[in-house]
């Protein structure tokens, strides 16, 4: 278990950077991180990737918790919009959670290496959004967090990928789509830990240090340690190409996809 959470410490400090520098929530690269260290660890294959999506989105409520108390400052919020997107997302993580762990491991981690790809190529290709179609009505933006949170607490992403670009490509500005997608990834960590938390707690086979299906000393040490690189990620954003860094970041995400891929093929 301390080895555990010495490697999630030296883990933690990457995710951070990257999490800053890019504004990813973390799920692509803790889940991926989570999987093959549980593995490595010798958990029976059929709790590998629920306990790596739990995981991943426990460590976002302390996250999510400190982007958005940041981008609310800046008064970036809008809060009419979080609370539209949440209704809708409140009941997608519910069903999303209910329906990972109805599926088997190797479904899901197909699933999300199909993500990973999708992702690695947007970055790859990423040009600018632009807006495109009309204001979301709030029924709109309350069906649109349905499967906002249903595709975030299958994957443990915080669901920036899908949120930003639905906003920004119905009249949202840039500025206030990345800050309300921040904000909705507090309700979907929160449910989606509470219910991962839940589905897992009579399992049998989970390690010692588990909650349901999240892995304690995992969640403590990205999460001691990403606080404190993510500022750091922030700062270099302003400094490096990060049109070139995004291309070398698609890169990665393509050969972790590949490698998830193969696991399951070989």
């Amino acid at each position: 278990m301390l080895e555990i959470l010495l490697i999630c410490l030296a883990f933690g400090c990457f995710s951070g950077v990257l999490a800053g520098l890019f504004g990813l929530g973390g799920g692509l690269v803790l889940v991926p991180f989570f999987l093959f260290l549980l593995e490595s660890h010798g958990i029976a294959n059929e709790l590998l990737m629920l306990m790596a999506v739990a995981t991943s989105l426990a460590t976002m409520i302390i996250t999510s918790i400190a982007a958005t108390l940041m981008q609310h400052r800046l008064s970036a919020v809008i809060w009419e919009s979080v609370f539209n997107l949440s209704y809708g997302l409140l009941f997608g993580v519910i069903i999303g959670a209910l329906v990972a762990d109805s599926i088997s491991s190797d479904s899901l981690r197909f699933i999300f290496a199909l993500y990973m790809l999708y992702v690695a190529i947007e970055m790859a290709v990423s040009t600018r959004i632009e807006a495109k179609f009309k204001s979301l009505s709030a029924l709109a933006m309350t069906m649109s967090g349905s499967v906002i949170g249903f595709v975030s607490a299958v994957l443990g992403i915080g669901g920036g990928t899908l949120t930003v670009p639905l906003l920004a490509r119905h009249q949202v500005p840039m500025r206030n789509a990345v800050a309300i997608s921040s904000a909705c990834g507090l309700p979907i960590a929160i449910v989606g830990t509470i219910s991962y938390a839940i589905l897992g707690w009579q399992k049998t086979g989970l390690p010692d240090g588990s909650v349901g299906y999240i892995y304690i000393p995992a969640f403590l040490g990205v999460v001691m340690s990403s606080m404190l690189t993510a500022p750091v990620g922030a700062k270099l954003a302003n400094k490096l190409p990060t049109r070139q860094l995004k291309l070398y970041f698609s890169l990665l995400l393509f050969v972790v996809a590949a490698k998830l891929l193969w696991a399951i093929l070989k």
